[in-house]
């Protein structure tokens, strides 16, 4: 995705669900007029969940992921019918394409009461109408949702399910903000940005452009710099900022830089509240000082990327928290969209601020840590409470 793109985690994830050669693949061509999809005769040709970020009018930027069959078989195929169904947790509009030649089917139904427990906005799509008789009924609702035929082939009624699509789709919420319901117009915002051999090249990180385009948005005024000149910053700027962010590896150093009397937090404290439960979070980071010997920790990154000498998330967050307990701890780590189905063998969840994921996801995991009750926090949350400066840096935002 190119700098110029919206973040897959601000886009509307539409899920395609259904049976092998139901049409999922061809549908999403149809409904972009693009070949992005494989098509092919033959059953079960997507093996994996794909998401597609892509402009979808009139609804904008999407991802849509077009998921395995539900219907696939042998002990391969349960795993990929186990992975579309974890598409459900990320899933904001949800489509279950039916073959109409063929009508629903005991994976239809089963899929479909999963998308109504989780309240999902839903639209039965029953595809092939080209190739019944006129005087097939078309039926207006499936188990409560709203029904349409299409032909992915003829895109027979393709653009009233655009229409259908934006209609479902979660209304904005103005008042959800990263950081500009903090802050007003004209305020001085000094963003703090360690450039190390971890930085990505050329770039920054996600939650970086995402809080200056916010405090943008806002009128408010964005200073950037690295944690080895914000003394010099802060002394050269004429005034005092009105707030103070910066990545948690450098919360320590920054604090003692930054007046006490200047409100301070970190881009994943803020990313906590934008996409979570900060108090639930914040309660999470207090469990430290209870750990064990032998107790269990799970690391858990939303995306995958290079791990380098240094990593945050398995190499310097362990080392930190060993320190701080003086405990024999073990670690375990996962990324991407994998979360472990069960959490009982966990005593603390640690999470990375969730750029990359969608608010549902997000959620998503935090109730099932707190359906498991297991406590879970995230990397700024912790670090600052390892720090002493938990209090100083989320006092004004809970």
């Amino acid at each position: 995705m190119s700098l110029n793109s919206t973040p897959s985690g601000e886009r509307i994830h539409i899920g395609l669900f259904g049976k092998r050669n139901a049409g999922k693949s061809s549908l999403i061509n149809a409904l972009t007029g693009q070949s992005i999809a494989i098509v092919s005769d033959i059953k079960g040709t997507t093996t994996d969940p794909v998401p597609k970020a892509m402009e979808l009018l009139p609804l904008g930027p999407v991802v849509m992921i077009d998921t395995p069959g539900l219907d696939d078989e042998g002990g391969l195929g349960a795993l990929r019918v186990q992975k579309a169904y974890q598409i459900l947790n990320k899933t904001d509009i949800a489509l279950l394409i039916v073959d109409g030649t063929v009508g629903m089917t005991k994976e239809d139904h089963a899929i479909l009461k999963k998308i109504n427990d989780k309240s999902i906005p839903c639209v039965v799509v029953m595809n092939k109408s080209d190739l019944l008789s006129d005087q097939t009924p078309p039926p207006s609702h499936s188990a409560g949702v709203p029904t349409l035929w299409v032909s992915s082939a003829d895109h027979t009624n393709i653009e009233e399910l655009k229409e259908r699509i934006a209609a479902l789709a979660p209304a904005e919420d103005s008042k959800r903000r990263i950081v500009g319901d903090l802050i007003r117009p004209s305020d001085l915002i000094v963003l703090v940005i360690p450039i190390d051999k971890a930085a990505p090249k050329g770039r920054l990180i996600l939650p970086q452009q995402q809080t200056i385009r916010d405090i943008l948005d806002t009128g408010a005024v964005s200073v950037v710099t690295r944690n080895t000149e914000l003394k010099d910053t802060l002394a050269s700027l004429g005034r005092k900022p009105s707030l103070v962010i910066t990545d948690s590896q450098a919360f320590e150093q920054v604090a003692g830089d930054v007046p006490g009397e200047i409100p301070l937090t970190s881009f994943s404290i803020l990313f906590a509240r934008y996409k979570g439960n900060l108090k639930h979070l914040v309660k999470g980071a207090r469990v430290l000082d209870h750990l064990k010997d032998g107790d269990t920790l799970l690391i858990c990154e939303g995306c995958t990327h290079h791990r380098q000498c240094g990593d945050i998330g398995t190499e310097k967050l362990p080392a930190w928290i060993l320190t701080h307990t003086g405990k024999k701890l073990n670690f375990e780590f996962t990324s991407g969209t994998e979360f472990p189905a069960q959490l009982g063998t966990y005593r603390l969840i640690i999470h990375c601020g969730g750029c990359t994921l969608n608010e549902r996801e997000m959620r998503y995991r935090l109730k099932c840590a707190e359906d498991a009750n297991i406590p879970i926090t995230n990397y700024g949350t912790v670090i600052a409470y390892m720090k002493g400066i938990l209090e100083r840096s989320t006092a004004f935002l809970t």
